[in-house]
């Protein structure tokens, strides 16, 4: 069996060693079931555990690699899909109660994928009910109850992929997949310390995933590093024919090795001034410290300010219109009444109540705004801020009045579908981890990639997990 060391390397460093054959799929996919089976439960991470998947594919793979079939650098690689995903015959359950029992006789596109280069699934995340569509106030809001943080179990993971957050913090798997229609991956990784990759609206294909705003939702990895984040976002980008929110064939796929990076550009970053009304101290020391790491190593660092207007609200308006339309049948059959958290029980017929003249409204404001990022990008590649202006928050939180802070840059990067990605940059004087985050034009998936890699290089933030006994 592998020491326990070998939990807590990242996807590329375990590629290399199962590539040459000094490490077995299946010793590695029993100890991340081991280590999950044991400590899962004390972060409220899971949904399921899927060992019996787990271990048939996880033998497969090391039958196919022994005889020189070698899929490349996931294949044999255990990771955590969130429970919004569709996994053939088992049950997918949204995080939600009504759904507790629901099961597809299909794979989702993205487990599709993920099977095709050899990865071995060993359970589903846990997650916000409903990935928070109907929104909530407590992080409680779950069929797994709260996720509790790996690095201070008093804190939260940060919804909606909660689970996700903790199972790459807690080393439980080499990577999770998560899902971000405003924040879900971004938030988590900057709480749980984990690299994570909001990728451009369309370059993943959301077939066999719970739609909440069709307009806004995407699916990224989460991973240690940010090259693990590209590695995986190599295997699941792509255009599809089931989802027609996907972007053409020309533009969708992603390819990735490390020798790209030393062909690629240098990179103009702006720094951003008003992404937050202000920084939490604890998490303002980092930051800067960061900026100083960037100015180091990108000559063209310059402040630059998000553009002024009311791209929050037309956010809103779009997640509350799309997310009363997707879940409509729940609403109108009362079973809404079922959800755990008290918000998300009536904020349905609340969102049922805007107009299509609000809906029309917003979808114009996102199209002023789209402009004036592009505008932006003409003169960066991308811009960079704090991932979140505090760090991890404790559990019993009212999240609707204690967190409630302006995010333009979340509103701004979710109506107009730009990849970001945080990685970890620091800690507060409380030991909870600080996220930096990256976000380029839409398409540019590289540039944020690019970014996070080269910060990386020259930190090792990223390297540091939680002392978990």
């Amino acid at each position: 069996m592998p020491g326990e060391e070998i939990v807590y390397l990242s996807v590329s460093e375990l590629a290399k060693r199962i590539e040459s054959k000094k490490l077995s799929p299946v010793d590695l996919t029993e100890a991340y079931l081991d280590r999950s089976q044991k400590l899962g439960p004390r972060f409220n991470a899971y949904a399921r555990l899927t060992p019996e998947i787990a271990l048939e594919q996880a033998k497969a793979a090391e039958k196919e690699i022994q005889r020189g079939h070698y899929r490349g650098p996931l294949h044999g690689i255990p990771y955590a899909a969130k429970d919004l995903l569709a996994v053939k015959g088992l049950a997918t359950t949204w995080g939600a109660k009504p759904y507790a029992n629901q099961v597809f006789d299909y794979n989702a596109t993205v487990i599709e994928h993920l099977n095709r280069v050899g990865a071995v699934m060993i359970g589903k995340a846990s997650m916000i009910e409903l990935a928070g569509g109907m929104g909530y106030r407590f992080a409680s809001a779950s069929l797994q109850d709260e996720a509790k943080n790996p690095w201070d179990t008093k804190c939260w993971t940060c919804g909606s992929s909660s689970g996700s957050g903790a199972i790459v913090a807690a080393s439980l798997a080499a990577f999770a997949i998560g899902t971000e229609t405003w924040g879900s991956i971004i938030c988590p990784s900057a709480f749980c310390g984990v690299s994570g990759l909001r990728p451009t609206y369309g370059r993943v294909s959301r077939y066999g995933a719970m739609a909440l705003a069709p307009s806004m939702d995407k699916i990224g990895p989460m991973a240690r590093s940010a090259e693990d984040c590209a590695r995986i976002f190599a295997a699941i980008a792509g255009h599809d024919l089931k989802d027609r929110g996907t972007v053409p064939i020309d533009k969708g796929a992603f390819t990735y090795s490390p020798s790209m990076e030393l062909h690629s550009r240098p990179l103009k970053i702006g720094w951003l001034t008003n992404a937050w009304k202000s920084l939490a101290p604890g998490v303002a020391k980092p930051i800067e410290t960061a900026s100083r790491v960037l100015k180091r190593y990108f000559s063209s660092l310059k402040d630059v300010a998000l553009p002024v207007g009311p791209w929050e609200d037309a956010g809103n308006i779009i997640v509350a219109v799309e997310s009363a339309a997707s879940f409509r049948s729940l609403i109108r059959s009362g079973r809404v009444s079922e959800l755990t958290d008290p918000l998300g029980q009536i904020a349905g017929y609340v969102n049922e109540q805007y107009s299509a003249a609000d809906y029309l409204q917003a979808l114009k404001v996102r199209e002023i705004v789209q402009k004036k990022m592009d505008a932006m990008f003409e003169t960066f590649d991308i811009i960079a801020t704090a991932a979140q202006p505090i760090a991890a928050t404790p559990l019993t939180l009212n999240l609707e009045t204690d967190l409630a802070f302006p995010d333009p840059l979340g509103g701004i990067g979710n109506i107009c579908g730009l990849p970001a990605m945080s990685v970890p940059c620091g800690f507060t004087e409380k030991n909870l981890p600080v996220g930096l985050q990256f976000v380029g034009r839409a398409g540019d998936d590289f540039a944020v990639i690019q970014a996070g890699r080269t910060f990386q290089l020259h930190t090792d933030w990223h390297k540091k997990h939680p002392k978990i006994h």
